[in-house]
């Protein structure tokens, strides 16, 4: 499809893309994601034998039609939405565009689902429960990464990045980097701990290679692990616990951020723990949470 665009269509394409990863310093994920988008609202400008000065507010609101009557969730049209706001901004000041019609756009609001979260007994049974060959470097290693996720709540992204380095045991603090390289520190407990001891002093040295390099983990080659290994654990070792939803890594951050604010921490504290940008984003564990509190009082009371 990019190949297809008028040429000067494909040069902005290239320089949003420069934009996007050496001034903004997005994800590679991040900077694909938005560079799709871009080349999908260009594309569709072509079809309506328009060039990229044509874009204006019509343009967009057809694209997102187009989108719609193909069938996209309004959470993936909010998402679009939001992505061609970032180009037309982009667009208008680096002077592709003389306004930002953009800017114009309201975005369809997504019906948010309220994420599946873990109890508070069944995590501690998936941290807890015994596993095949606990002592072996694979199995203390996973036990450190159920421990470290849970603990810190972070991304599976930010835990396969660590490097030996950013773990400081003495204030049990992990140095993270989050989305758009924004770094933060994020405390951990003792269980953690224990589990991050054992994995440094009995199993990556028995895995480590000439090539690991700095990497906190490692899978069984002695190269750092990859995010795919870590999905499959929690998924394995979750389905284990008895009555927990299916959820993967991302499903056991919701769960420590929920249990963080059951437990009294404010909304704050969490978001800076969890590295989100707005508080808004944080705000949907208080749902869950009350979500909870409904449930609890509709089972329990006798006038629910």
């Amino acid at each position: 499809m990019r190949a297809g665009l008028p040429a000067r269509s494909q040069h902005a394409v290239e320089a949003y893309q420069r934009h996007l990863a050496l001034e903004r310093g997005l994800s590679v994920h991040t900077v694909r994601a938005y560079v799709g988008d871009a080349v999908g609202l260009l594309d569709h400008l072509a079809r309506r034998s328009a060039d990229l000065d044509e874009l204006d507010i019509a343009a967009l609101r057809s694209w997102l039609a187009r989108l719609r009557s193909g069938g996209a969730a309004r959470a993936s049209l909010s998402r679009r939405a939001a992505s061609a706001r970032v180009f037309t901004a982009y667009a208008h000041q680096s002077g592709l565009l003389d306004r930002d019609p953009g800017a114009l756009l309201v975005s369809p609001k997504p019906h948010r689902e309220l994420p599946a979260v873990l109890r508070a007994e069944q995590a501690g049974s998936l941290v807890e429960a015994e596993q095949p060959e606990p002592d072996s470097p694979l199995g203390l290693r996973d036990q450190m990464i159920l421990e470290l996720l849970y603990a810190t709540a972070i991304r599976v992204g930010e835990l396969v990045r660590l490097d030996m380095d950013d773990v400081d045991a003495d204030r049990r603090l992990v140095r993270v980097f989050g989305k758009g390289g924004k770094e933060r520190s994020v405390p951990y407990g003792a269980p953690a701990q224990r589990a991050l001891d054992s994995w440094l002093a009995r199993g990556r040295p028995l895995l480590v290679r000439a090539g690991s390099g700095p990497a906190l983990l490692l899978g069984e080659r002695g190269g750092r692990i990859d995010p795919r290994t870590v999905r499959r654990l929690v998924h394995t070792r979750i389905a284990a616990v008895d009555g927990a939803p299916d959820i993967g890594p991302h499903g056991l951050r919701h769960s420590a951020a929920t249990h963080l604010l059951e437990g009294g921490a404010d909304l704050r504290t969490v978001q800076e723990m969890l590295g989100h940008a707005s508080l808004a984003t944080t705000q949907l564990y208080t749902h869950v949470s009350a979500e909870r509190l409904r449930a609890a009082y509709r089972q329990a009371h006798p006038r629910a």
